[in-house]
């Protein structure tokens, strides 16, 4: 198993697959960055985004691909009212009640999607889904490659917006200091739901990527919004290129702990990663301290 015929390759798909949890901790750290909760309905609008996906490939024959610059700014529009008429009205200002009001969100939706749909899994079937590309020593995937390839995309438009639009600035300036951007004349309301879009959209196009060789039903997001958790607090609360890091960190743990422990245990390595890095450095890899 120390063969670097064996390391090599069990090292690239580990980062292919963590860039696919990096894209789904994005949407995480970034809504906690500005608003300071974690959004616990993160996981329910992931499957969501997956059913949507789904149906746009059955009904409309749209690829999962390219239905990503459709599903994304719907998704982006439904994060920003969820958070502009539901969240926000609901938790009157307080963090702990947008907790709750987030953790009521996921039972609803989680349970809205099981009365519509059934418990029932569902695939699509792809020509490229099973495609490689032979590097010679091994072969990547070619929808694990695309998702790698999305993910830093995807950081550079946050990026770009974060830094070059107006909305930007304000998202961080709310970020930064709540009470002096209110008082500047920056709507809050706005920059909040904003930032919940955003966050949003960055979970439906990881949904369009897993698609092609992942499962649906209502609870499949779950699994991928726990490791995403753990991400978010490995990379540093809040941190966008340590949602990055982390998710590539992560990706490459789970398959070397699968290749040593078996597929089975392959997610015991990432939670004495996690645990070893917060007992050495707990506001995470890239975090500030307190």
């Amino acid at each position: 198993m120390l063969s670097p015929v064996i390391l090599i390759p069990a090292l690239l798909n580990g980062l292919l697959t963590g860039a696919v949890y990096a894209l789904v901790a994005l949407g995480l750290t970034l809504i906690y960055g500005v608003l300071h909760i974690i959004n616990f309905a993160h996981g329910a609008l992931l499957t969501a985004a997956m059913f949507a996906a789904y149906f746009a490939f059955q009904v409309l024959g749209i690829d999962p691909y390219l239905s990503i610059f459709l599903i994304a700014p719907l998704f982006f529009a439904i994060g920003y009212a969820l958070q502009r008429f539901v969240i926000g009205p609901a938790s009157h200002g307080e963090d702990r009640n947008m907790l709750l009001v987030t953790l009521g969100l996921a039972v609803v939706i989680e349970n809205a999607l099981l009365f519509g749909f059934r418990a029932d899994t569902r695939t699509i079937d792809v020509p490229y889904a099973f495609q490689s590309i032979d590097l010679g020593f091994t072969y990547l995937a070619v929808p694990r490659l695309v998702g790698f390839v999305a993910v830093f995309a995807v950081a550079v438009v946050l990026w770009l917006i974060m830094t070059l639009t107006d909305i930007g600035r304000a998202i961080r300036a709310v970020a930064k200091e709540k009470l002096g951007a209110q008082l500047a004349g920056i709507d809050v309301a706005h920059v909040y739901a904003v930032t919940f879009g955003l966050g949003t959209a960055c979970v439906a196009v990881a949904a369009c990527l897993l698609m092609p060789t992942y499962y649906v039903n209502p609870g499949a997001g779950n699994a991928f919004v726990l490791v995403a958790f753990t991400i978010v607090v490995l990379g540093g609360m809040g941190s966008v290129p340590g949602a990055v890091v982390g998710g590539l960190v992560i990706g490459v743990v789970e398959s070397l702990s699968s290749l040593f422990l078996g597929d089975s245990l392959g997610q015991v390595g990432i939670f004495l990663i996690f645990i070893a890095v917060l007992l050495v450095r707990p506001q995470g890899l890239f975090g500030a301290k307190a």
